[in-house]
């Protein structure tokens, strides 16, 4: 296989992984009633779907072309209850507990993409991406020990 193709792949299991991501969080967004939570959570599912999107930029410059996966909402649902067994009873901190080591996760598979990209502007963008990962862990983090003091 040659580095074109494996990189293809590692590009393609990244942009699965910020789908994933995506859903998970519109998924709990749903379940919430406190405005402010709610709209953090649809927030960092934006930023999961512009990571997305950065991710596919690196696959079109490699000349591949990208076929758009449309996630029908029932699938959402389906998705966060199933996929990551979060229930309906699971309270706030244990949804930022599992955010905080679903962004973890999400930062070390960055990281360890690093050594396969070979152009400097991928290993750029993925690096960006990473950072930004951290910053939505420590988002979650700073909420839980918030969640923590006042409990």
């Amino acid at each position: 296989m040659e580095k074109t193709d494996a990189f293809e792949e590692v590009l393609e299991f990244a942009i699965e992984r910020e789908i994933e991501a995506y859903e998970f969080y519109t998924g709990l967004a749903e379940y919430l009633s406190d405005d402010k939570v709610r709209e953090m959570f649809e927030q960092l599912a934006e930023e999961e779907l512009e990571h997305k999107a950065k991710l596919e930029l690196e696959l079109v410059k490699l000349g591949k072309t990208i076929t758009i996966r449309e996630v029908p909402e029932k699938y959402v649902k389906k998705s966060v209850l199933i996929g990551d067994k979060v229930s309906l009873d699971m309270d706030y901190k244990d949804m930022l507990l599992m955010a905080i080591e679903k962004e973890e996760a999400s930062f070390r598979t960055y990281v360890n993409l690093l050594p396969n990209a070979y152009e400097q502007e991928t290993r750029e963008v993925l690096m960006a991406i990473a950072e930004e990962e951290v910053a939505h862990k420590l988002r979650f983090q700073n909420e839980y020990n918030q969640l923590m003091k006042k409990q």
